[in-house]
């Protein structure tokens, strides 16, 4: 064996015990008579000591070559340790070492592997392998190990069955581009990879598996950020025989089994909210309500007077933000300049102090006086010393623009809390959407979502009203979750083809194996997706979902570790038939 123990185990109790450790040199501290060395593995530090006087000269003057991160075996008696520390778990002990093996020689790091490295995000993603070795990064893939376990048990213990689905399928329109795949074999010939086991998953109920799962990973080809990789895994589930309330129940036990057992956080209340009155409130459908600051909409009391702004608006809407009266102009001046960002697009903005002796003073004090003040003070909830911050325009466009200040200030305020959680469900999505650029409407969530059946009705007439048997679950400002009750039955589906403006013809192309499939005893079913990597982010109290990702891209999509993607071969172009346009 390389080892008898792991890095991370000795303790007091091994005291004069004889152990083989391998692993990696993290740093050694040589003072001559004396040399030190942190072996580093998976599971933690041990320190290594060679002794002048008791170490035999061979292996002595060997431990003098060794830098960090060469790969070593020793082997040596734990003896105690004269100064400990109290810091690391083997903090106790030390190993005498006797013999000393050079495993593998090691080039120095292009950044220190250490909690607080000096390396920049760039060069830790060329050398992720190295990164990796980092505990913040190993600790992040560990915990989304244990997240991934505790939901397999959850599931499993439900009767959910795993089963893969192919990642070589038909490309189908869901919304965002699909990575293609050319086909040696079928001459001009495609396939895609799945934006999501959307289509399988439904056939499995077809099927009669009742109750599947799947951890999976999923493919769009799309702009990317923070919270956005082109590959993402997805804890993909679908149901039998079921109807909305059973499966908000089921994956709302998931959810908190998931922060009672990973963050030991009990949460009894998931409040759930219509997707209207989430874009009223809080100006977006995954509101973050560990804090305040609802929307109050202002018309009623704004309009009509002599402020021609508020007057040609669609909306005049506005936040009290709590102790913020004592704002300096300074501060409001940089938040004003912060909402006419072209990332948020205001054209400006109004505010008024609500001063402790329950006077109010603003920037429009020409045009409104204290009971019109008062009356903007009672719309948005405004307490002595809070301060009102005023949007208006296009209804969509103010009520986004609100909500960016609303997460902004917030932040600043220090009132998303890592280590507080707070999920709802929205439900009651609008079933379509109508695109400017196309002139037509799409499907909000995705083409095989029941519309509300008392809605039907209105496809005709005013589609964009149609509610949808739809739900997201959000987590702590994050949609984590979505799913819907499906279409079952092959009318249905058909007028639903049909009002998203496929032909006949289009929708069998695209479709006609679902619809076939439909014809054999389809069964009422449902599900629902989480997303896995954002939501291990979130537990993990971080923001981004790189550092959960063993090896992510970067923002432009690409791997800079192996340098993908990147030409190939002209022969494989050929084989492939295909002809690039240079």
């Amino acid at each position: 064996m390389y080892r008898s123990h792991n890095c991370g185990e000795l303790n007091a109790s091994h005291i004069n015990t004889e152990v083989t450790l391998a692993g990696w040199v993290q740093k050694s501290r040589d003072k001559g008579f004396m040399n030190w060395v942190d072996l580093r593995d998976r599971y933690g530090i041990t320190q290594l000591i060679f002794d002048e006087s008791r170490t035999e000269k061979s292996v002595f003057e060997l431990a003098k070559t060794l830098g960090r991160e060469f790969v070593i075996q020793v082997k040596g008696t734990v003896i105690e340790r004269e100064a400990k520390n109290k810091n690391i778990p083997t903090g106790e002990v030390e190993i005498l070492v006797s013999e000393l093996t050079i495993l593998n020689a090691a080039l120095t790091p292009p950044f220190t592997i250490e909690d607080e490295t000096d390396g920049g995000e760039d060069i830790r993603m060329k050398y992720r392998y190295l990164d990796i070795r980092r505990n913040p990064v190993k600790n992040s893939l560990l915990f989304r190990h244990k997240v991934a376990m505790e939901v397999r048990k959850y599931l499993s213990d439900l009767d959910f069955c795993e089963v893969e689905t192919p990642y070589l399928i038909k490309s189908t329109p869901e919304g965002a581009r699909d990575f293609v795949v050319p086909s040696r074999m079928n001459e001009g010939q495609f396939y895609a990879l799945p934006q999501s086991p959307q289509t399988f998953k439904q056939l499995l109920m077809v099927g009669g598996m009742d109750k599947y799962f799947q951890i999976v990973k999923c493919f769009r080809d799309e702009d990317l950020r923070a919270d956005r990789q082109p590959e993402f895994t997805q804890i993909d589930c679908e149901m039998a025989f079921v109807e909305q309330e059973d499966i908000l129940n089921i994956f709302e036990g998931l959810t908190r089994h998931l922060l009672k057992e990973i963050k030991g956080v009990e949460v009894e209340k998931f409040p759930r909210i219509t997707y209207d009155y989430a874009m009223k409130t809080y100006g977006n459908d995954k509101p973050d309500i560990r804090f305040g600051m609802q929307f109050g909409e202002l018309n009623a009391v704004a309009q009509h007077k002599e402020f021609p702004v508020f007057n040609t608006a669609e909306l005049v809407v506005g936040i009290a933000v709590p102790g913020a009266g004592n704002y300096t102009r300074k501060e409001i001046d940089g938040l004003i300049d912060w909402v006419k960002r072209p990332q948020v697009g205001a054209s400006g903005m109004v505010y008024v102090k609500c001063n402790e002796d329950g006077t109010l003073k603003s920037s429009v004090d020409k045009f409104y006086d204290q009971d019109d003040l008062t009356n903007w003070a009672k719309a948005t909830q405004a307490q002595a010393g809070d301060m009102i911050f005023v949007l208006s325009g296009p209804a969509d466009k103010t009520r986004a623009q609100l909500s960016a200040l609303r997460m902004e200030l917030a932040t600043r305020l220090g009132l998303r809390k890592a280590d507080e959680f707070a999920p709802l469900w929205v439900v009651d999505f609008p079933l379509l959407e109508f695109d400017e650029e196309s002139g037509r409407y799409h499907a909000m969530h995705h083409p095989f979502t029941s519309p509300k059946p008392e809605d039907i009705r209105l496809l005709e007439t005013e589609p964009g009203k149609v509610r949808a048997n739809a739900y997201d679950m959000v987590l702590n400002g994050n949609e984590i979750g979505g799913g819907s009750i499906r279409i079952h039955d092959k009318a249905t589906q058909e007028l639903m083809f049909k009002y998203l403006g496929f032909t006949p013809e289009e929708a069998k192309a695209q479709f006609g194996f679902l619809m076939d499939a439909f014809q054999f005893g389809a069964p009422p079913h449902g599900g629902l997706a989480f997303g896995l990597d954002r939501l291990v982010a979130i537990l993990g109290g971080q923001e981004t979902i790189r550092d959960f990702i063993a090896f992510p891209k970067n923002n432009s999509g690409r791997d800079v570790m192996i340098d993908a993607p990147s030409t190939i071969d002209e022969s494989q172009l050929k084989e492939l038939h295909i002809q690039l346009n240079q």
